[in-house]
């Protein structure tokens, strides 16, 4: 079990330097457009979610349980597979699509998502680039932690690597789906991948700066593991295209610790959305922005 737990760990590690090294090769991180203030929001938070915001929250939830429903550790241990990874699919990948599209939704939430897009290009270090607290409450990993209590933690060393893996494929530059675009026996198959899982042509989609380019769609494409909960739930756009110009339209830079510790640390600045929790200079996430420059 032990030696499980650590290729679990490992393999979501291996698939990110693998990717970002054939990133480095392609000339993305050469001259890129990324600041010092974005490579250390991207290194803090690929740090801080898997050692200390995750973990802290499976403590303390095992903790929580222990204490309160002790008769029901490892009671759905031998539940059917199948039902098992159902259980993840919904309660961990589905509310992270609604907490997700909250996040694009709502104003005070959009703070804690917006390190996410304010960078204008993409690639695998812009994964988990989120405030500590957007993690810390998203209910997916809670969720998480109660069925691993529950007795489902060895469905989860298969999920989770699963799961990560396709969200650092489908933000890799990479772009992985462009060899099922290009031959046309493959199109029956992309056909299905994409409307299942999210793709790079799907999240880029989602990364892109306006949908006036045709092919972004900044409010929509919420998907993390499942694109499918998108196709459900009316909020998928396929165009089998990339975006060219990538991020948000209130572009007003912060430092490093303001984006990733607010509402804790704030911005001095007044006229900084991340000056309070609610301010006259907020940013709208729906509101489409509508000039656009090929």
């Amino acid at each position: 079990m032990e030696q499980q737990e650590l290729i679990s760990k490992i393999i979501p590690v291996i698939l990110l330097l693998v990717l970002g090294f054939l990133e480095v090769l392609g000339g993305l991180y050469i001259e890129d457009k990324r600041s010092k203030n974005d490579w250390t929001i991207e290194v803090i938070s690929l740090l801080t979610l898997p050692t200390l915001v995750q973990p802290a929250i499976f403590i303390f939830v095992f903790w929580m349980m222990k204490s309160w429903l002790p008769q029901y550790e490892n009671f759905y241990m031998h539940l059917a597979i199948g039902w098992q990874i159902m259980a993840f699919l919904i309660l961990d990948d589905m509310t992270q699509y609604w907490w997700h599209r909250l996040s694009h939704v709502n104003r005070m939430m959009w703070k804690l998502h917006r390190p996410h897009h304010v960078v204008e290009e993409m690639g695998v270090m812009v994964t988990y680039r989120n405030a500590i607290l957007y993690y810390a409450f998203m209910p997916g990993i809670w969720f998480s932690a109660m069925l691993i209590f529950l007795g489902m933690g060895y469905v989860y060393l298969f999920y989770l690597p699963i799961k990560l893996a396709v969200i650092l494929l489908a933000h890799s530059e990479t772009k992985w789906d462009r060899f099922l675009y290009r031959y046309k026996f493959l199109n029956p198959l992309a056909w299905v991948i994409e409307r299942t899982i999210s793709t790079p042509s799907t999240h880029f989609a989602h990364h892109g700066l306006t949908a006036e380019d045709g092919v972004s769609h900044p409010n929509g494409n919420y998907g993390n593991l499942l694109f499918l909960w998108d196709v459900i739930f009316g909020t998928a756009k396929i165009t089998r295209e990339y975006p060219t110009t990538f991020g948000a339209w209130n572009k007003v830079k912060e430092p490093w610790y303001v984006q990733l510790f607010f509402p804790i640390i704030r911005s001095k600045r007044p006229e900084s959305e991340l000056h309070s929790l609610i301010t006259q200079n907020d940013y709208d996430p729906s509101v489409e922005f509508k000039s656009f420059n090929k």
